[in-house]
């Protein structure tokens, strides 16, 4: 495994981030302990997650098959940085509308964080993030519950998700105005068929230090063979968003195309590729079973050559930086 330090931090995290969200939803605890002990003995030390993944009425189920598989002991706990989400609604039901179960108050940041650390049966979380940008409640409140949980102990850094380039200079500059450290790392929906974050989110990421951890970098799918699943298995549905796109459906083509001549599998490259962007600290793999991760894990040891990124970039071009993007 390759490792990179997360953003302008002195904290050293894997090329690859597991992601947990199939983890209760559509993988069973014990196979989701396979997936993380084959994860750690690879390599992969960091682990991400959210206080709401499990969903409806199993939010929270994915924090604690972590913190069950974390029980194990074995050093589990101590070799892997941690990161979970603050945002969505934790009420008991998601029909109950009570008040301030949800977003960046303090009130729901202090109930939060500790109902995320007992899920996840630790006394802290190495990185805790905003998983959506709150416009109701101002910096000043959120820095300073923050700073109240570093002083406990009970965070490290913080980060962010799904935040527009704007919330990240608005959050950091809130930050600086007091001396805290603010945001370490970005985390945004990023891939080859899906590079809008490259006009100003990645950009100001890299400007104020913050690590880019690119979430859906499979396209959701379209990356990872999908035109060629559709021809082993005629019966598979296809991809709406290849239904409602058919010049997207010939990117995709043109994709396949090309790996083939190249003898390369299309979800490995896709993940090689952000490796082989300034900025990415790594992107976040979602496995539900064994052999998905594997494949995922051969991906940080291919090399993309000079000719086949640019070939790529004819195939799938990015926006380009802004405001060049849409002015001039």
């Amino acid at each position: 495994m390759k490792y990179t330090q997360l953003g302008r931090t002195g904290l050293k995290v894997s090329r690859l981030v597991l992601g947990t969200m199939n983890f209760g939803p559509q993988t069973e605890e014990a196979d989701s302990h396979a997936i993380m002990d084959a994860a750690l003995d690879a390599g992969v030390n960091f682990f991400d997650t959210a206080n709401v993944y499990g969903w409806g009425e199993n939010k929270g189920r994915t924090e604690e098959i972590i913190g069950n598989w974390f029980a194990k002991g074995g050093d589990r706990r101590d070799k892997v940085v941690l990161a979970t989400k603050v945002y969505g609604n934790m009420a008991a039901t998601d029909g109950d509308v009570w008040p301030n179960h949800d977003k960046l108050s303090a009130v729901n940041i202090r109930r939060a964080v500790d109902a995320s650390l007992k899920r996840l049966r630790t006394d802290h979380i190495d990185l805790y993030q905003f998983h959506h940008v709150d416009r109701n409640t101002p910096w000043e409140e959120i820095w300073q519950a923050m700073d109240v949980l570093v002083q406990q102990g009970k965070i490290l850094y913080v980060g962010s998700s799904n935040f527009a380039g704007w919330h990240i200079a608005r959050a950091n500059e809130a930050a600086a105005r007091t001396g805290r450290l603010g945001l370490v790392s970005e985390q945004c929906k990023y891939s080859l068929v899906e590079r809008r974050a490259e006009m100003e989110v990645i950009p100001a990421a890299r400007g104020y230090g913050l690590g880019v951890i690119p979430w859906s970098p499979l396209g959701g799918g379209l990356l990872g063979g999908v035109l060629r699943k559709e021809r082993e298995n005629p019966e598979r549905r296809s991809s709406q968003a290849l239904a409602n796109n058919p010049g997207l459906r010939d990117q995709v083509q043109a994709y396949e195309d090309l790996l083939d001549k190249h003898g390369l599998e299309p979800g490995e490259v896709a993940l090689a590729w952000h490796l082989a962007q300034p900025g990415i600290t790594g992107p976040i793999i979602g496995p539900r079973t064994r052999e998905q991760l594997d494949s995922a894990l051969r991906a940080v040891e291919l090399e993309l050559s000079e000719e086949l990124l640019a070939s790529l970039d004819e195939i799938f071009p990015g926006p380009g930086p802004s405001p060049e993007a849409f002015a001039w």
